[in-house]
């Protein structure tokens, strides 16, 4: 990163906004989708990211990544894991927003981070500081004070929030980049996907092929909706340091959240509010110890590259006879 010159940082920085302000603002476009019920719009998602990165990746000539991942049989069983929990992921959200449960969806991507920590104890044994045990402790003291409030646990934020967890787990694990591991992703859902849409026009039920060709190009843009962000999130990435980006990824949730409110006016009893504030403190604490950690490694990498003085060989007078 110190190697990026300023003009860099900001084209990094304005891709990152453009990546989380469209994740934040994408609850306004999935109800423009209807007629089509969500597994209709999850499969036309599915179908229609493939055609996009394909055609990205045609453009660009990148395919050696392809034939590579074909040879390791264990790689691509992760991307097959990493397809099905992202298939979960999407459906559920999609779902969620045209059910009128965008700020529920909203909380799921603000306790991602949490839970994120969590697994990394849980399955990679990896230590915390204090910092992140308080927000860990502060974020499941959230979860019972919004379980109470709904009656029931939140069991969509929990599932978007564990979905994109165990996502980001396995795609650390594939190392794949963005457009590659979407194409790899896709490629493995294209099928399925596909037959289920057969199957809706067969029967009858297809809004793609019912509803008019405003509507046709409405569900097939779902492949630009999904990739788009991705590859500005990708330039973002390679721009802005990892703390920036951390930073940004709240960008997200809160314009979804204040979307739920005051566009879709949903419901915010105190217990909800509650909940949301404890959310709330748990990733200030989060960010205050990530940020506290990056400032003492810079300084310490700052010191380690200050030249020592030279020492010269004479002998002091203590050592003297």
């Amino acid at each position: 990163m110190a190697d990026i010159s300023r003009g860099e940082r900001r084209a990094g920085l304005v891709n990152g906004f453009a990546a989380y302000g469209m994740w934040g603002l994408v609850p306004l476009f999935w109800p423009l989708l209807k007629p089509a019920g969500s597994l209709e719009i999850l499969a036309h998602r599915m179908a229609w990211s493939l055609v996009f990165v394909a055609v990205a990746l045609a453009f660009v000539r990148r395919w050696a990544w392809a034939g590579e991942l074909l040879r390791q049989p264990r790689r691509l069983a992760l991307v097959a894991v990493a397809a099905s929990v992202i298939t979960v992921n999407w459906g559920v959200y999609i779902w969620a927003v045209n059910a009128g449960h965008v700020v529920e969806a909203s909380l799921g991507y603000f306790i991602n981070p949490l839970v994120t920590i969590a697994m990394g104890v849980l399955l990679l044994k990896e230590r915390l500081r204090p910092a992140q045990w308080t927000a860990v402790g502060v974020g499941f003291a959230a979860v019972v004070v919004l379980a109470v409030g709904y009656g029931q646990p939140p069991w969509i934020s929990l599932v978007l929030a564990f979905s994109f967890a165990t996502y980001g787990l396995v795609k650390k694990k594939v190392n794949l980049g963005g457009i590659e591991s979407l194409a790899a992703e896709t490629a493995i859902q294209f099928l399925p996907a596909l037959g289920y849409l057969l199957w809706l026009a067969g029967h009858g039920e297809s809004s793609f092929v019912n509803d008019g060709p405003g509507h046709a190009a409405l569900l097939a843009s779902t492949g630009i909706v999904t990739a788009l962000p991705l590859v500005c999130f990708g330039a973002a990435a390679i721009r802005v340091p990892l703390s920036t980006l951390g930073l940004l990824q709240y960008l997200a949730p809160v314009f979804q959240f204040l979307l739920g409110i005051l566009y879709f006016h949903e419901a915010m009893p105190a217990e909800r509010w509650a909940g949301f504030a404890l959310v709330w403190v748990a990733l200030a604490l989060l960010t205050w110890d990530a940020l506290r950690t990056a400032h003492r490694s810079a300084r310490a990498l700052a010191a380690a590259a200050i030249p020592r003085p030279m020492t010269t060989t004479a002998e002091s007078p203590k050592s003297q006879v």
